[in-house]
């Protein structure tokens, strides 16, 4: 009796410790499941974007040019400086070209005169005739020397205005308003422009710039494919980025693509024109232009701080319906608002990813799941 007793005993201890420790693993289990916060993706309109490089030119550039010579008597604006159109920039030795107006105005006198004489004596012979005191053949020959006065004054006047345009040359103006640069000559040098018009200077407006671009044959047809660009309304607000911070955000309406595809690079080239308002840029600048191509009207969007990178690409870690870690590749699209990262295919908006901790989780992992926003 007190054998059995005892044996029963020592089994109901043992049976008590195997319990004891099976509770005490499966808490420990529990206790191991690691707690993540996981948020479901946002969904807004995005319009997806391909950046490209290019550089501005300005809306004019005016070479400023001497077409007569003589020596540069004076220069009348700082290198630099903005001007406005028909400010006085040089002005050139005009003695030899004030000379040559006054010759051609003496020279058109003496034609109009000739052909007042020439007019009296033709109107005299032609009277003449009528009572045969001259012959047909004088009349004929007084007619002639008449047309010859009326032509020596048209060759006059031409040769009046020529000289009256290249004293007007002595005076050099501003074709355009705009910033111009240095000047080519130094005040005191000798300009030979009447041969060939010599560059002075150049004036730059710069009030609305150009920026040039080329986008690939591919990607012209996916924008045009995806898109009636004429009227897409993002194409008449292109953001534009560059390469330092500066004082303000730029915009572009995109208003010329090349009729053609140039064979060489398998590129068309884009304009895309800039309203200049802060006085910021300027000619050559590079710039890079976000051309949109394509609208989502429900972007997935995740935050971009849980997204991983891999040898094969980026990542997010995906919590399943049995709340275990699934690694999930994933496509991405560009930034938006700074910190929600597009995603163009690997979840769908009902998946829900691991937002923090993404080094204590691995695939599979069995996890408690927090949703955040």
């Amino acid at each position: 009796m007190n054998t059995k007793f005892i044996s029963s005993g020592i089994l109901l201890i043992a049976t008590m410790l195997v319990s004891s420790c099976s509770k005490s693993h499966s808490h420990n289990y529990e206790d191991a499941e690691e707690t993540v916060d996981v948020a479901f993706p946002e969904t807004d309109s995005v319009t997806l974007t391909n950046t490209y490089p290019g550089y501005f030119t300005p809306e004019a550039k005016v070479d400023v040019v001497g077409r007569v010579s003589g020596q540069l008597l004076s220069k009348n604006f700082s290198n630099g400086q903005y001007v406005n159109k028909g400010s006085v920039l040089f002005r050139i030795e005009a003695s030899k070209y004030r000379d040559a107006v006054q010759q051609a105005q003496a020279e058109l006198a003496t034609a109009k005169s000739s052909k007042d004489y020439a007019q009296s004596h033709y109107d005299a012979v032609k009277k003449a005739l009528e009572s045969d005191a001259v012959s047909k053949m004088e009349v004929i020959q007084a007619e002639s020397d008449l047309r010859q006065a009326e032509a020596d004054i048209k060759n006059a006047q031409a040769a009046l205005e020529t000289a009256t345009t290249n004293l007007g040359y002595c005076t050099v103006i501003a074709p355009i308003s705009g910033y111009v640069t240095s000047a080519s000559y130094d005040v005191g040098s000798y300009i030979n422009g009447e041969g060939s018009p010599v560059i002075l200077t150049t004036l730059y407006n710069n009030s609305t710039l150009t920026a040039q671009f080329s986008i690939e044959d591919e990607k012209l047809l996916e924008l045009l494919h995806n898109n009636d660009y004429r009227n897409m309304p993002e194409l008449r607000n292109v953001e534009l980025s560059f390469s330092d911070t500066i004082g303000h955000r730029y915009y572009g309406d995109l208003t010329y693509m090349a009729p053609m595809v140039d064979t060489s690079t398998g590129t068309v080239a884009l304009q895309c024109k800039i309203d200049n308002k802060y006085d910021e840029l300027r000619p050559g600048m590079f710039v890079k232009i976000n051309l949109p191509y394509k609208k989502l009207k429900k972007a997935i969007l995740v935050k971009d701080s849980a997204l991983s990178t891999d040898q094969l690409g980026k990542y997010l870690y995906v919590v399943n319906d049995s709340d275990k870690i699934v690694y999930t590749p994933v496509s991405i699209g560009p930034l938006y608002h700074d910190s929600l990262r597009v995603i163009l295919s690997g979840i769908s908006p009902d998946s829900r990813y691991v937002t923090k901790a993404m080094l204590k989780v691995t695939d599979g992992m069995k996890v408690k799941p927090i949703i955040v926003k």
